[in-house]
Order: structure tokens, then C-alpha cells, then sequence
């Protein structure tokens, strides 16, 4: 068995992961009995009581104000599908250091050995008491849209489920850059949407509260449009909200004409359907490992061009909005994450591009030192706008 782990860990990455890449330290010492008698018996009894007495004591005197669950099923795990809670733990360390180096959030990956729905939503609430919030990681669709919103209703910590939400606030954020670099606002451009999974549809309705013109949005069964049978309660919705053209048909028959393209399918489209947009095109092909498009490809026709990968410019990375997230909704004990709040942290991630926006940065860097603090100031102030702060 050594010899076989020997083996491995000639893979650089097999190597940093030996051990895994977390572990919890403490933030005081406890040098001699006065220090253990204080962190612990006898000592802890007097804010144990004090709690009990008072249980939003325990946002000041534990470390529940400050902590997160990453909480997944391991059902839709990066590009790998299904692949269990065991494999899906190296994802859920990596989230939680993310969450560390760029948030200054602490947080604890819990993978759940269930699928089914009601166990989920009762198991994370069960664990609730122990967090001050919840992030939601690779759980397929659709359950994944049913377990946020019962624990949003069931909790009063904000519960996010990022391959969602965190996706949507980088997408505008990208296109508010984007837009402002063609000259058009939002309200005056027409969008296509290729994925209506958990990302797909946290990008539409970002789109959609933030006031772009129209949008279209596609699955694997073409446009979705009002009356088209066959679709679950989220697509019906979809559907209400989205499509004003009453387009039918495929993803590249919308694309004519059409002004924004954003990919989360990872569905082929051609170059003739990116060179039949409108002038001044915008391109997000944002599946990995293989885009929808080549970058190369569409810049041949698109004013801008992004993508899901860091080998390319424009990087749509999540790591830009979670970490200042969940660090502004904690700073100000927020009860919950609503859809102002992300488009805030939208706008501020926009904001640091500023007028420098070019057509290969229209979206910072996840190591640009401005970015945390941006998204957290604005999702903070929002959310005492919104009336959902307790700080």
C-alpha cells in the first residue's frame, strides 16, 4: 500500500493532497491550568449557562457567527458527475480553503451519505445551530433547487447554494463590464442562455433582476417557452420570465441576431451561429473542459470573449464572488442572501474593473487584493438595506 501511495504522490497534486488540506487550530493557548480551567471545565460551564439563558450569545462567545458548512451529496461534482461523498471531499477541503485564503471565512466540509431530498433538508438543519451558514456545493439539479429554498425557509442563516448563485453574480459582473465596453446598457440587449441546470438558471434570473432586454433560455429540448410540455416547476417558471419573443426551436436558431451568448451546457455550437449574432457580440462559453465555442473561434466575430478557464482571458470563476459573500452576510449576521444582495456583489466586482475595462479584462482577478473587500462592503450595506441584517 505505501509503495502504491509512493506512486501517486509523484503526481504533484496527489502530493498536496496526502492528508488532506485542512485543520482546525485553536485561537487561544493553553499554556498551564488557569488557560485549561478558563477554555474549558470549569470555566466554559459560565457561558454555556449564559447561552442557554440567551442563545444569540452564541454568535459572540463561539465560533458559529464565523463558520460555514459546505455541505454536499457529491451528486454533480465539477466535471466528474456522480462520484459519491467519499471522492467529492477533495472539492469540498478545496472549497473550504478558498473560503479561508480569499474570505477570511472559516469553514467545514461535510459530505452526506444520501441523495434523497427530505434526508438532506433534515440533516442540514439538524447541523444548523453549529454554523452561520450554509453553502450548498455540487448537488444535481433539480433537487438542487428544492433543498435551498425548504432550508431557506426553515433557516435563519443564509443558505447559498454556489454553483448557482456564485456563477450568476460573476456572470453579470462580467457582463456589466462587457456592456459598458460595447456602450450598450443591459436593457438594450438580447441574450441566449444554452443550460437550464443549476447554473443556467441562477444566470437567467441574476439577468433577468438586474433588467437586461430579453433572453432566451435552452436545455437539451431546445427553447423553453410557455405552454412547451414536458417541463418541472423551475422550467415553467423559466418560461414565464424569459423569452418575450416567443422563440422556438434551438439554441442557434435564438442565436441569430442575438447580442449576448452565454454557455452552461456544454453543448457544441457552431461557428456560424456565433458569426450570425448582432454586431458588437458578447460570447461566454463557459463549460470545462471544453468550451461551447472556441475562444479562438468567436473571437473571430465577438467584441468579447470569456470562458470558464484559466488558460484563456476572462476567467468566469465563483471564487470571485463566494469568499466576500458569505464574509459580508457573517459580518452583519444576515437571516438570509436575497437577490439584491447578489447583484450588489455584481455590481462591486464590476467596479473594480472600472475604467479600465478592456476587451481582455472585464473581469478581475481572483488575486486582485480589492476584490474581497469590494464584494463584502457591498453585499453588507445591501443587506441592511434589505432590512435582513441583525449587526
Amino acid at each position: 500500500m505505501t509503495a502504491s501511495l509512493d506512486a501517486l504522490d509523484l503526481d504533484p497534486a496527489f502530493a498536496l493532497h496526502r492528508g488532506g488540506k485542512l485543520e482546525v487550530r485553536s485561537t487561544i493557548p493553553v499554556r498551564n491550568a488557569d488557560d485549561l480551567a478558563l477554555a474549558y471545565t470549569p470555566g466554559v460551564a459560565r457561558v454555556c449557562s449564559a447561552i442557554a439563558d440567551n442563545p444569540d450569545l452564541a454568535n459572540d462567545y463561539t465560533w458559529a457567527s464565523n463558520v460555514v458548512a459546505v455541505v454536499s451529496d457529491g451528486t454533480a461534482v465539477l466535471g466528474l458527475g456522480d462520484i459519491g461523498p467519499a471522492a467529492a471531499m477533495p472539492v469540498m477541503e478545496g472549497k473550504a480553503l478558498l473560503f479561508k485564503e480569499f474570505g477570511g471565512v472559516d469553514s467545514v466540509p461535510i459530505c452526506l451519505a444520501c441523495t434523497d431530498v427530505d434526508e438532506i433538508v433534515e440533516t442540514v438543519a439538524r447541523l444548523a445551530p453549529s454554523f452561520g451558514g450554509i453553502n450548498l456545493e455540487d448537488i444535481s439539479a433539480p433537487r438542487c433547487f428544492e433543498i435551498e429554498e425548504r432550508l431557506r425557509d426553515l433557516l435563519s442563516i443564509p443558505v447559498f447554494h454556489d454553483d448557482q448563485h456564485g456563477t450568476a453574480i460573476v456572470v453579470l459582473a462580467a457582463l456589466r463590464s462587457a456592456a459598458r465596453l460595447t456602450g450598450r446598457p443591459l436593457s438594450e440587449l438580447r441574450a441566449v442562455v444554452a443550460g437550464a441546470g443549476a447554473s443556467g438558471v441562477a444566470v437567467t434570473r441574476i439577468l433577468v433582476n438586474a433588467g437586461i432586454g430579453d433572453i432566451a433560455v435552452a436545455d437539451s429540448k431546445g427553447l423553453i417557452f410557455e405552454g412547451r410540455e414536458g417541463m418541472n416547476p423551475v422550467k415553467d417558471a423559466l418560461a414565464r420570465d424569459t423569452n418575450r419573443l416567443g422563440l422556438k426551436g434551438s439554441t442557434e436558431q435564438a442565436l441569430a441576431g442575438a447580442d449576448v451568448f452565454v454557455g452552461l451546457s456544454g453543448a457544441t455550437v457552431s461557428e456560424t451561429a456565433i458569426a450570425g449574432m448582432a454586431a458588437g457580440s458578447i460570447v461566454f462559453a463557459l463549460s470545462n473542459p471544453t468550451p461551447e465555442v472556441h475562444p479562438e473561434i468567436a473571437a473571430k466575430y465577438a467584441t468579447v470573449v470569456a470562458t470558464g478557464r484559466s488558460d484563456f482571458p476572462n476567467q468566469i470563476n465563483n471564487v470571485l464572488a463566494f469568499p466576500g459573500v458569505f464574509r459580508g452576510a457573517l459580518d452583519v449576521r444576515a437571516s438570509t442572501i436575497t437577490e439584491n444582495m447578489k447583484v450588489a456583489a455584481a455590481t462591486a466586482l464590476a467596479d473594480v474593473v472600472g475604467d479600465e475595462v478592456a476587451a481582455d479584462y472585464i473581469i478581475p482577478s481572483p488575486f486582485d487584493i480589492r476584490v474581497a473587500p469590494a464584494v463584502t462592503a457591498a453585499v453588507a450595506r445591501q443587506a441592511r438595506i434589505d432590512g435582513v441584517a441583525r449587526k
